[in-house]
């Protein structure tokens, strides 16, 4: 299955003189729930779909309770998880608390098998789809 794209056209942003582009952007045309891609794990393995979707709420459990424990999550050859933070900066080491710490985020870095897989992505322009060509 193709991955669908639009084109866009927009302007530098770091200088509003210049002519605007077109740039190709990517869309997402549904969005999988925890039950389909539980039903897609047991399809592929020795789990029915209940004991898949019990794996995934686990795995929520996991990662959230070792990333909160300042771990990195890695799974084999399919990427890492780990916090990064916004902040805010202060003058000196000694005026920096946690309280300078606005957010959390959670970053996936691929690894090296989803990477590959990437790879072998194709592309269809949205606009062939209505079309039909």
């Amino acid at each position: 299955m193709p991955i669908v794209f639009n084109k866009v056209k927009r302007a530098n942003p770091l200088d509003r003189t210049l002519p605007e582009k077109v740039f190709p952007t990517l869309k997402t045309l549904s969005q999988v729930g925890e039950k389909e891609v539980a039903k897609e794990i047991s399809e592929e393995t020795t789990l029915n779909p209940r004991e898949a979707e019990m794996a995934l709420g686990q795995f929520q459990k996991v990662l959230a309770r070792n990333l909160l424990a300042s771990n990195s999550v890695r799974l084999g050859d399919w990427g890492s998880f780990h916090l990064t933070c916004h902040s805010e900066g202060s003058d000196t080491k000694e005026e920096v608390t946690a309280g300078n710490i606005k957010s959390l985020n959670i970053r996936f870095v691929p690894g090296k098998a989803l990477k590959n897989a990437l790879k072998e992505a194709t592309f269809i322009f949205a606009e062939d789809i209505v079309t039909g060509k």
